[in-house]
């Protein structure tokens, strides 16, 4: 699975990469929601934030040239401040300072209200469950009995009628793949 790593980002910004568009909302629509929900949005005005940031970033994507060394949720961030800034005004409400300043506060926040190990956790999550698809029933059921599980490899191994090297080799597989995943997206 790419992941807003550079070979996600660049794959987003060619024709018909319908895959790729898909794993990106998967993987960001919660984030985006609950930035919008920061600014005390109702939940149907954070689900309308959050689509028109997607709609945006289908235009925008194509066009944005990755610089890893900064963060891409900083820049997804200011898109999002951009956008509910632009809907404050199209609706003629006035900016509440105190919902710009929440807002611009977002970043630091995200240390303490998003959880950085709560965005971690559910990142590997997305991750494993859209590339578990991936492999074959024994492998990853080799490699998640042995890294989640605990479980030793030798009775695995005998579980699933495979050597106990073909799970060391699923469990490296898994990993690696998981790793090429995650690669770029915790910025």
């Amino acid at each position: 699975m790419d992941t807003t790593s550079a070979s996600l980002l660049e794959r987003l910004r060619q024709p018909a990469q319908e895959d790729a568009w898909r794993r990106f909302v998967t993987l960001y629509t919660p984030l985006l929601y609950h930035w919008a929900r920061a600014v005390h949005l109702s939940e149907q005005e954070a689900s309308d934030l959050v689509q028109d940031v997607l709609t945006l970033l289908v235009k925008k994507l194509p066009e944005f040239s990755y610089d890893q060394q900064k963060s891409f949720r900083g820049w997804l961030r200011t898109v999002t401040l951009n956008k509910w800034r632009e809907n404050q005004r199209q609706r003629r409400l006035p900016l509440d300072r105190n919902e710009c300043e929440r807002l611009d506060e977002i970043p630091a926040a995200a240390a303490s209200t998003f959880e950085e190990k709560e965005y971690r956790q559910y990142l590997v999550q997305r991750a494993l469950k859209l590339m578990q698809v991936e492999f074959q029933p024994a492998t990853w059921k080799a490699c998640w009995e042995c890294v989640v599980g605990g479980r030793p490899a030798a009775e695995i191994a005998s579980e699933l009628g495979i050597s106990t090297n073909a799970v060391y080799l699923a469990k490296s597989r898994v990993l690696r793949r998981l790793h090429q995943a995650l690669q770029g997206l915790l910025d």
